[in-house]
């Protein structure tokens, strides 16, 4: 038998209880806006060019560009069409930008745990070193908003096997890390279950228009398709979708312009769907009776 990490048992989709979203909706949509703060001339920060080196300036700014720009263009797209966010946080923010952080929080989007900063990875760090981080961040967000996180991102996407034992022993009720379904899923740990929420990986803005340089009518094209099929499919299952944005990514004006058309297409069905953020997922779920989602029997 192979290395497991047992976490999580096999589940088929297609063999799971039904169950529904509030107001009897079938497809859950989120969108989740990942805001990151560098170190400069020091630490990891993705150059997606030419490998440079330190101070890579560069890259830096264009990173610093979402803080500046791109999270103001992406707020004012979301109050012109009233949509809301997950706002995944590097707390960091707090201490350079916290007029930004404070914009999102006034409209009532949730502010999620994305880590300290995205010049580490959890991976890189020891137990100790791993869960200082991710009490820190806790604590960032609970002093500065008031009430404590519910969900984590790492930074990167990057766990290690201490990871979800780590996020439940903190309080965390939910983490995005694990891109294994299009239902959220039970994950076993030291201290309880703590749930998996769907967080695209593979149609993730990063990646699809910086990694895998997709061009952008071709990215919201996919987004679209992506919609279309799910709404579709949703009617046999409930599914729920993420959209993953960046700040100096999708921020950028021509992307920010295909995105508008996304949203648009989607909101034509707002009747249809349920508009919503991953905790607001979490409570519901957890609100079901043991045995409806994968996982929830195991604790």
């Amino acid at each position: 038998m192979l290395k497991s990490h047992n976490r999580y048992d096999y589940s088929p989709i297609i063999d799971r209880p039904d169950y529904s979203w509030p107001g009897g909706k079938r497809l859950a949509i989120h969108f989740s806006l990942n805001v990151e703060h560098f170190a400069f001339g020091e630490g990891m920060g993705n150059d997606y060019a030419v490998p440079h080196p330190q101070p890579n300036s560069r890259s830096f700014a264009w990173r610093d560009y979402g803080n500046r720009v791109g999270a103001w263009r992406l707020l004012e797209l979301a109050n012109d069409l009233n949509f809301p966010y997950a706002l995944l946080v590097n707390t960091e923010l707090y201490d350079y930008c916290p007029e930004m952080i404070a914009a999102f929080s006034r409209r009532g989007d949730e502010i999620v745990g994305h880590g300290r900063t995205n010049s580490e990875r959890q991976v890189d760090m020891s137990l100790e070193q791993e869960r200082a981080c991710i009490r820190e961040a806790a604590q960032t967000i609970l002093k500065h908003e008031g009430v404590a996180p519910k969900g984590w991102l790492a930074p990167y996407i990057s766990q290690t096997y201490d990871s979800p034992d780590l996020l439940k022993e903190q309080g965390f009720k939910y983490m995005m890390d694990w891109p294994l379904d299009d239902q959220p899923v039970w994950f076993r740990t030291k201290h309880g279950r703590l749930l998996s929420i769907p967080y695209s990986h593979d149609l993730n803005d990063s990646i699809e228009c910086v990694s895998r340089r997709t061009p952008a009518q071709l990215y919201c094209e996919n987004l679209i398709d992506q919609f279309d099929e799910m709404l579709e499919e949703s009617a046999r299952r409930p599914l729920v979708m993420s959209i993953v944005l960046h700040s100096f990514i999708l921020g950028q004006p021509y992307r920010l312009r295909q995105l508008r058309r996304v949203m648009q297409h989607i909101l034509k069905h707002r009747d249809d769907i349920w508009l919503t953020t991953p905790g607001e997922i979490y409570d519901h779920i957890n609100s079901l009776p043991d045995g409806i989602v994968p996982g929830s029997k195991d604790q």
